[in-house]
């Protein structure tokens, strides 16, 4: 693996301890396992498939927001701290990236059935706070803009903060940054290396209150570069209270890491706990598997669709995700799909999406939060088997839950739940199986439902 290969999402620009649009720390990957918390018993014989029995696909937007181009307001914060690091001309790139790109790209995405997560920074590089003002643009400019992200955006796409400015840490208690420009005050770096979970929750929980002031539902929340690199039990306990605190949010979920070598991106469900009672718990990792390999964070640099999917369908990192029936997550930067107003990041996106769906037949599009709960629903759901009769105890209810349970020869599923059946009809192929239906072969039957939170009994008769 290479130098660049060990570092954390913005990997793609810098080959040393820093790294592009803010990130600083190396990808530890997971040399240190994290806490996984609460682990039910689950059969042996039978066992939780992807949804639907497909292969979840999603986009991961970076360094997005409303109207300001963060690249440009964000390049001189970054090289006031690492001056040797910084040199592009940010007064040549675009103030605004404008909301009828948002409009054009979002449709497309909606028309394609393209879902992920579309990061809103909520005080980006310190221009304005989205719920007071952006200075630079009316107030109906701004209203516009997130009336947009709520109408058009919410739908398909998960709303994350991406911390509160993505370059200055900001004092919760008088909403300034610190005085001092240095790595150690920005929030791509060295702040949040060593802070409390109590900290981070804090500041978590400031980044969402002003989305939430500003009509923004959110589950889940996005690191800015390098932080909480070296932080992760910290970062995950402050992810999972502070998305509870503002948001009420059942799964929270977030986005720190990518991996583009051999490693597992399957998300990691973590701190598990309350399993049995009224108020289960858990947090979940969501892990890119793709650099940025479209327009780069500034939307300076041009980049293919090759290293996603090759032309001739066969090589490319989604193809080896993609055959291990992991969630293949692509990760890309705003700046980069605008890229200044040639769109080239976009049309580079466009061109992959064609490729996978004229390879795969198998994929299912999902937002972060959709592919979290699926996650904590076939991690932490009790599995109990008594001859033909399989018990499912689920702390949390998930949709298009799948499961596939080993029978001794022919076989017919029936469903109930709370006592109330659940109607399903057979279909003749595993990629027919959608919610409510089963499909079965000589050794298995395949079964497709909404499960509910609660007991859920499937007999085999």
């Amino acid at each position: 693996m290479s130098a660049q290969e060990e570092m954390t999402r913005r990997d793609f620009v810098k080959a040393a301890a820093i790294a592009a649009g803010g990130a600083a720390v190396l990808n530890l990957g997971r040399a240190k396992a994290q806490d996984k918390g609460e682990r039910p018993q689950q059969a042996a014989d039978v066992k939780v498939l992807n949804p639907r029995n497909r292969v979840p696909m999603s986009l991961i937007i970076d360094d997005s927001t409303c109207i300001v181009n963060l690249a440009h307001f964000g390049i001189p914060h970054f090289a006031e701290a690492w001056p040797d690091n910084y040199k592009q001309d940010w007064r040549k790139l675009p103030r605004e990236i404008p909301d009828s790109f948002v409009r054009k790209f979002g449709e497309w995405c909606r028309d394609n059935g393209v879902k992920g997560k579309y990061s809103i920074v909520p005080y980006p590089a310190c221009v304005g706070r989205l719920d007071r003002g952006l200075p630079g643009w009316s107030k109906k400019e701004l209203d516009d803009s997130l009336k947009l992200v709520r109408e058009l955006m919410m739908s398909n796409w998960d709303i994350h903060p991406e911390m509160v400015t993505h370059t200055r840490v900001i004092d919760t208690k008088t909403g300034h940054p610190y005085p001092e420009w240095s790595e150690k005050f920005m929030e791509n770096w060295g702040w949040s290396q060593d802070k409390s979970a109590e900290v981070l929750t804090d500041y978590m929980s400031y980044a969402l209150r002003i989305l939430k002031n500003v009509g923004l539902d959110c589950e889940g929340i996005t690191t800015p570069g390098g932080f909480g690199g070296q932080n992760r039990d910290n970062l995950a306990k402050a992810t999972l209270q502070s998305c509870r605190d503002v948001f009420q949010a059942e799964i929270p979920h977030y986005f720190r890491d990518l991996f583009t070598d051999d490693q597992s991106v399957a998300p990691l469900v973590q701190y598990a706990s309350g399993l049995a009672g009224p108020d289960p718990k858990c947090v979940v990792s969501i892990i890119g598997c793709t650099g940025d390999w479209f327009g780069g964070w500034d939307g300076l640099e041009r980049g293919s669709a090759d290293k996603c999917i090759t032309e001739d369908l066969k090589s490319g990192r989604l193809p080896q995700v993609v055959e291990k029936g992991e969630p293949a997550i692509i990760v890309c930067h705003w700046p980069g799909i605008y890229f200044n107003g040639e769109e080239v990041g976009f049309n580079i996106f466009k061109e992959v999406v064609r490729r996978v769906h004229a390879r795969y037949d198998n994929l299912v599009w999902m937002k972060q939060s959709e592919i979290a709960r699926y996650w904590a629903a076939r991690e932490l759901t009790q599995i109990d088997k008594q001859g033909p009769r399989v018990t499912f105890t689920a702390p949390y209810a998930a949709k298009r839950f799948t499961v596939q349970v080993e029978a001794a020869g022919p076989a017919v599923p029936k469903l109930t739940s709370n006592n109330l059946p659940i109607e399903l009809k057979r279909v003749n192929k595993p990629l027919e199986i959608d919610s409510g239906a089963w499909c079965a072969d000589d050794r298995n039957v395949t079964i497709c439902f909404d499960l509910p939170k609660g007991k859920t009994i499937l007999e085999l008769l």
